[in-house]
């Protein structure tokens, strides 16, 4: 049976952007004290920016901490679509400026060449990561799992030994990098981050139905229960 998610539910994004850097930060420092170092894989978007910010502030020994994207757009990182500018220049400051970063995009000709540029990075860290912070979009997609990509069977597939695909998807804009199934749900601690009524609506009604939609299928095949970090957003504010 699938372990049902735990919700961390907070009043304002606000208060979910501290308190889930907190708690990032007691999961990164408790890596460190059990093996001397920590992995922290992250998502695009424009939800983490506020997150990434107060993660960036908290006391930790960055030197220690390797931090990855969970996906990212075949662009360069100069593009306002980048995940790496946006991780970059929201999470990797102020004390966090001293953590190691592994990208996922390279500057090469086609995408599939820099999903192999990327695995090889990748693949020399110290696998499973510590934590890994999923997104979600209004159409149930994570990571670059797309519901309408071609390649989705392959992202997906829990026996693939690849840890990073290229994928296409008619609604991704540009092409895509991910790490594959396999990485997300290997991480000792996995967690979504999403705000607004719409999303928090969508996630239950993708685990209730058990629709078959990429985030339900994450949760599906996690061996562990998914931490979910959910607030309303401004807007919804009374």
């Amino acid at each position: 049976m699938r372990p049902e998610p735990i919700w961390h539910d907070f009043d304002t994004p606000t208060l979910l952007a501290e308190r889930f850097a907190d708690d990032v930060a007691a999961a990164l420092g408790a890596a460190m004290a059990d093996r001397g170092l920590a992995l922290l894989a992250v998502s695009g978007g424009t939800t983490p920016a506020p997150f990434f910010r107060a993660l960036s502030q908290r006391e930790l020994d960055w030197s220690k901490i390797h931090v990855a994207p969970v996906d990212e757009r075949f662009v360069p990182i100069t593009s306002e679509r980048s995940n790496e500018k946006l991780i970059r220049e929201n999470l990797l400051i102020n004390k966090a400026a001293a953590a190691s970063f592994t990208p996922l995009y390279h500057e090469t000709m086609t995408v599939q060449e820099a999903a192999i540029a990327a695995e090889r990075g990748i693949s020399v860290l110290p696998l499973p990561f510590d934590m890994l912070i999923l997104g979600m979009g209004g159409d149930g997609h994570t990571a670059s799992f797309f519901p309408d990509s071609p390649h989705l069977a392959d992202v997906l597939d829990p026996k693939t030994p690849r840890l990073v695909l290229s994928a296409d998807a008619p609604s991704a804009n540009e092409p895509r990098l991910t790490l594959t199934l396999p990485v997300v749900v290997a991480a000792r601690r996995l967690t979504l981050h999403i705000e607004g009524n719409d999303k928090r609506t969508l996630f239950e009604t993708i685990l209730r139905e058990r629709q078959d939609k990429p985030i339900g299928i994450v949760i599906e095949q996690s061996p562990r229960p998914v931490d979910v970090y959910w607030a309303p957003k401004e807007s919804e504010l009374s």
